[in-house]
């Protein structure tokens, strides 16, 4: 029997490193591409001066005078290219003009990644991923600052039209000053124009949520245009209702059904919180505000027999303030009685300001929440009827033959 042996032969692994032939390919692409594009800027400049470098003869109509060097991002990653200097005129060219324009669409597509809520690490990254190359944090922040032109042109343009339904809202934000960390407060205006739809009417930095800084703001909403306001919806703000009255003093005020929650929940012990809001909601359950008020006599008296005096009190002094929404069309009072509307618009704005932190003055915080209640406005938000305003002026038409027939 023949014995058969296998010789084994041990031949070293061949390992192939991917990211250094890309990163040798990336080399070989970025140089082809750098001298495509300075042979071009050099046939260019000939065919202005009417005469290749050097050449002498009669029909030239210019001089080279050296050349100054420029970066140029491409998805190889940045390239030197060579500027051609002429002597007697300025050096223009296609080529360069193409590259700003894709230049310039990219800085918006940057910009626009920032304010629709992508964090700056995470725009670092996707450049690094496109073109090699990470666009870094401060020309991102220059790049921001680019539209900040634009949306205070947008924050101050004037306000056309007449708006029944106004919701206001103050968000609470971080500013960092010399070491110190302190609030720094952003006013937001909403409004439902004559045609149902929802419109960011005003955004302003307050220094708090106090009399003056809403005597700022609805005056610099008034300055702009706004009329027609029937009712407003906000928070039972420290000074807001008696300076409404100053420049709206026809519009109804209707507190914030669900801040109104909270306040009464602060008022009642734990072991009470349930019971007591579920009869709270019975209120706003009712058909009517005579339904209402005598839904509200039975509340206070259980809450009395229950010892809860100061939440009985408390409905009691602000029942009117929270039952104003009656007096406008039935279809529309489950979304006037609120600010939940706003409130979620808050929430959006508070999920791009929390990947910032602490802002450097009111100013930035100012601008990077306009600037996302600007995108917010832009997309579907602001585009679908929010409510049927028939219903408002209807209701407008049967009040006004009722006051003319009792006159």
């Amino acid at each position: 029997m023949q014995d058969h042996t296998i010789h084994s032969t041990n031949l070293d692994a061949i390992r192939i490193d991917s990211k250094e032939v890309t990163n040798f390919l990336n080399s070989k692409v970025r140089q082809t591409v750098q001298e495509t594009i300075n042979g071009l800027l050099d046939a260019e400049a000939d065919d202005l001066c009417n005469a290749s470098k050097y050449e002498r003869n009669a029909d030239r109509t210019n001089g080279r005078a050296g050349h100054y060097t420029r970066s140029l991002l491409t998805t190889s990653g940045p390239v030197e290219v060579n500027m051609p200097k002429l002597r007697g005129a300025k050096f223009e060219t296609q080529i360069i003009e193409r590259y700003r324009t894709k230049q310039a669409s990219v800085e918006e597509s940057l910009i626009d990644m920032y304010l629709a809520g992508v964090s700056v690490r995470r725009i670092e990254d996707i450049t690094q991923a496109l073109w090699g190359e990470r666009v870094s944090s401060s020309t991102i922040s220059e790049l921001n600052k680019k539209i900040y032109g634009r949306i205070e042109e947008w924050r101050n343009a004037p306000i056309q039209g007449e708006y029944p339904y106004l919701f206001l809202d103050g968000i609470w934000l971080k500013r960092s000053w010399g070491g110190e960390v302190t609030n720094v407060s952003v006013l937001i205006a909403v409004g439902i124009n004559q045609d149902g739809y929802r419109e960011i009417l005003g955004v302003a930095e307050g220094a708090r949520e106090d009399k003056e800084s809403w005597r700022h703001f609805l005056r610099y909403l008034k300055d702009r245009g706004l009329k027609g306001v029937r009712m407003v919806t906000s928070d039972c703000c420290m000074g807001l209702v008696e300076t409404l009255a100053e420049f709206y003093p026809e519009a109804k005020w209707q507190r914030c059904m669900v801040h109104w929650y909270r306040n009464l929940n602060s008022k009642l012990p734990l072991k009470h919180v349930k019971q007591v809001m579920a009869m709270a909601k019975a209120l706003h359950a009712q058909e009517s505000k005579a339904a209402a008020e005598r839904k509200k006599d039975e509340v206070t008296r259980t809450l009395r027999e229950m010892r809860l005096e100061a939440a009985a009190r408390f409905i009691e002094e602000s029942f009117d303030e929270v039952m104003t929404y009656h007096n406008f069309p039935a279809e529309h009072r489950k979304k006037i009685r609120s600010n939940n509307m706003l409130e979620r618009v808050n929430r959006e704005v508070r999920r791009r300001t929390r990947a910032v932190g602490s802002f450097p003055d009111g100013q930035s915080a100012l601008m990077l929440v306009a600037a996302r209640l600007r995108y917010i406005a832009g997309k579907d938000w602001g585009t679908k009827r929010y409510m049927n305003m028939d219903h408002l002026r209807e209701t407008t038409t049967a009040l006004t033959m009722n006051e003319s027939e009792v006159s």
